[in-house]
């Protein structure tokens, strides 16, 4: 089953990078991340809400060693900061278009789309739009500063990551750093969706795709220091945007013998993805369980897809 954030590919379509280098940084700002101690746990899950087909299960001990986590995804702002000090072009803006969920566009950019993706029609072909006009050429991101980025490419993810002397986190640190310490539980903070009648992550509300009832406060992204943090001080981990990391994604991931800093795959096509998003509803797309997992190719962006960036410990 795809995810609500699986859509087609770029198609084989070529875009000639007009990128320079962008020069590492040698160290990176601690400001605003989490020393994540390492340790052992319990990755992955046999949940019977789950998609086995996904590689979520089984469950196995994985160790890692300490690392640095944002606290937050990386916003409008901070790319905006990036872009800025690199001019750097995102693969949206080269390609000349992105994924749009359809409740989101005005009526003139509805009426100049003329197809959807099969299987997914409310993601929507928009040209002109990418991070800086999320909903396309009439949209703004000028009240959206602290929301998280988005219709970024792994690729994308990656420039930035290179500029800020950071990288994206494997998905065994991803997994670790997003159960806030607790052991085997569904969501960062524990078993129930809502917890004390309160909402606690960014999801669809409704009925998906059609009506969203913002019960949660939101129906797009939302600032990214929304709802309380996990455990381990990390906010918005589950829901609000898609979270990049770094490994190729394999349904097999399991399988792998390694079980120190495991990486994950040596190749593949498609980039791995944590965290469900906005658009997740459980009637279709339940991927804001810690353990769930989703992918895109590298060069793909959507309205709901952004990331967050982990460092080393010297």
């Amino acid at each position: 089953m795809k995810s609500c954030c699986q859509v087609q590919d770029r198609n084989g379509e070529k875009v000639h990078s007009t990128n320079t280098e962008i020069k590492e940084k040698i160290d990176f700002s601690k400001e605003n991340m989490v020393l994540i101690e390492g340790g052992e746990f319990l990755m992955g899950t046999e949940d019977k809400e789950g998609f086995p087909a996904d590689g979520e299960g089984p469950i196995r001990k994985v160790q890692l060693d300490p690392f640095y986590m944002d606290q937050y995804a990386v916003t409008n702002e901070q790319f905006e900061q990036f872009v800025d000090e690199t001019g750097y072009v995102t693969e949206a803006e080269q390609f000349g278009w992105s994924f749009v969920f359809h409740l989101f566009l005005s009526e003139e950019t509805l009426q100049q789309i003329s197809q959807r993706p099969v299987g997914v029609p409310w993601w929507v072909p928009v040209e002109g739009a990418y991070w800086r006009h999320p909903e396309g050429a009439d949209s703004t991101i000028q009240d959206r500063m602290n929301h998280p980025v988005s219709h970024i490419s792994w690729n994308d993810a990656e420039a930035y990551c290179k500029w800020s002397g950071k990288r994206l986190p494997t998905e065994a640190e991803w997994e670790y750093a997003a159960r806030g310490g607790l052991t085997q539980k569904k969501y960062p903070w524990g078993d129930e969706l809502i917890l004390n009648g309160k909402h606690q992550c960014n999801i669809w509300q409704g009925k998906f795709p059609v009506k969203n009832t913002k019960a949660d406060g939101y129906i797009g992204t939302c600032p990214v220091n929304s709802f309380s943090p996990n455990g381990y001080g990390l906010y918005n981990i589950v829901g609000n945007v898609w979270e990049w990391c770094n490994d190729w994604f394999s349904p097999q991931y399991h399988l792998d013998s390694i079980t120190h800093n495991p990486t994950g795959p040596t190749t593949g096509t498609n980039k791995s993805m944590r965290g469900g998003s906005y658009l997740c509803h459980k009637s279709y797309c339940n991927r804001y369980r810690v353990a769930a997992r989703s992918s895109n190719t590298p060069d793909s962006s959507t309205g709901n897809i952004g990331f967050r960036c982990v460092g080393d410990v010297n």
